[in-house]
């Protein structure tokens, strides 16, 4: 990922955009990539300006011609496809056409308030991973189950996945199904088929592959970030109770392959260079990273300074007009490994990694209650409810619920800039 600041950085900069500056998700620091439409026009890239969407296909005679054949297709993937270079060509062009006025009469046929668009998937996925680089929820997950050895030996070595479901990943705002599944009780002699009794939410972010390696050929660490063309937000739903009957010995499969959400809007590794941190040093004791994952720039520069939020509204809380209630917040410098990391440890065996796949973190916890990612810390396995102004308790989502996961980068000497929602209501099971 690009770690170099530019023009396209400037906090002093002003867009001509009514509403861009000061937006508290969308300046024009920002510029997120991401695939819209319109009443009357199917799918093309966009980038999001304040409370308005680009049509980057509209003006792709007004950008690099590197660009051009890419920003003309309905997927991000042949412009993930491209060199790193090309994308911040294409953003400093980009903002140039709405910092400077003389542009404007170009661009403003081509801008489209963002409530009257839809918004699709980014890219066609083609493979997705799931990580589970967030230390502090792999402790305290496994302290439910395993009270004396929580951590099991690998997990300070080994960057630990497993390869999810493409086909079921959803863009925020398309509800849940509540999923149907076997279980088996602790106090019963057989499993049980039915509704998920256990529903949850992963607080996590994305990795959005972009130019990709062939197969066999593995990507250093110091070439990692190369690879990588931005960030999104990311909810995998896990039904807990299936999870728990199902994952031994090879992990998850229908716990997690129901239905996972992101976030729509790319957030590029250009507009995320001001916001990048030295990765927080391991606990003394730990275990330094084998050579292939370690490489000193990555430890300076590959973390981010992101702050993450878990949102809950209830049926109940919408129908009073309550506002959403705070689950938990916490900083993305709570991953134990690296996004650059996971990436070299994916191709490490030579697997090839396509434009458009998309890897998540893994939930990202905090070691302070108010961090916690997920309801099955925070009700300790079920066994402690979670009280909202309703006066309604949660130990796991129930139907109605809507969750929301949102996130912003922040910086002394940078504009704030933010993620776009990523939200999802949960629907009855089917009979």
């Amino acid at each position: 990922m690009s770690e170099q600041r530019n023009e396209t950085h400037d906090p002093a900069t002003r867009s001509w955009v009514e509403g861009a500056d000061g937006h508290p998700v969308f300046p024009v620091q920002n510029l997120p990539l991401g695939i819209f439409s319109t009443d009357g026009a199917g799918p093309r890239p966009g980038t999001a300006i304040g409370d308005h969407i680009l049509d980057l296909a509209a003006l792709a005679g007004l950008l690099p011609a590197e660009v051009r054949p890419a920003l003309r297709q309905p997927m991000l993937n042949p412009l993930f496809a491209l060199p790193p270079s090309a994308r911040t060509a294409l953003r400093k062009a980009v903002f140039r056409l709405l910092t400077d006025p003389a542009h404007r009469d170009d661009v403003a046929p081509a801008l489209y308030q963002a409530s009257s668009c839809a918004m699709h998937l980014p890219a066609a996925i083609g493979d997705y991973t799931d990580f589970y680089v967030g230390i502090h929820h792999a402790t305290h997950v496994g302290r439910l189950f395993r009270p004396d050895n929580p951590l099991l030996p690998n997990y300070k070595w080994v960057p630990i996945g497993y390869h999810g479901r493409a086909s079921s990943i959803r863009i925020s705002g398309e509800p849940v199904r509540r999923p149907r599944g076997q279980s088996k009780a602790p106090d019963t002699e057989t499993p049980s088929f039915g509704p998920s009794r256990r529903l949850d939410y992963e607080l996590e972010l994305g990795v959005w592959i972009g130019s990709g390696n062939p197969l066999g050929t593995p990507i250093p660490i110091s070439q990692a970030s190369a690879h990588v063309a931005g960030l999104c937000l990311l909810n995998d739903w896990s039904a807990r109770d299936f999870q728990a009957w199902e994952y031994q010995p090879l992990g998850p499969f229908l716990a997690k392959n129901f239905h996972s959400t992101i976030s729509p809007w790319v957030i590029t590794a250009d507009a995320l260079a001001p916001f990048r941190r030295a990765q927080p040093p391991r606990p003394a004791g730990d275990p330094a990273p084998l050579d292939y994952l370690h490489d000193p720039a990555d430890q300076a520069r590959g973390a981010f300074a992101i702050e993450l939020e878990v949102l809950i509204a209830t049926a109940a809380m919408r129908e009073q007009g309550l506002a959403p209630v705070c689950l938990s917040r916490g900083p993305a410098t709570n991953m134990y490994w690296t996004v650059a990391q996971i990436v070299t440890h994916h191709a490490s065996n030579g697997c090839n990694l396509n434009p458009g796949d998309l890897l998540g973190s893994g939930t990202i916890s905090g070691p302070a209650e108010t961090e916690f990612g997920s309801l099955l810390e925070l009700s300790r396995g079920g066994q402690r409810p979670i009280a909202l102004p309703t006066g309604e308790t949660r130990c796991f989502v129930e139907d109605g619920d809507e969750l929301t996961i949102s996130a912003t980068a922040c910086a002394d000497g940078a504009v704030p800039i933010g993620f776009g929602p990523c939200t999802a209501r949960i629907l009855p099971a089917l009979a």
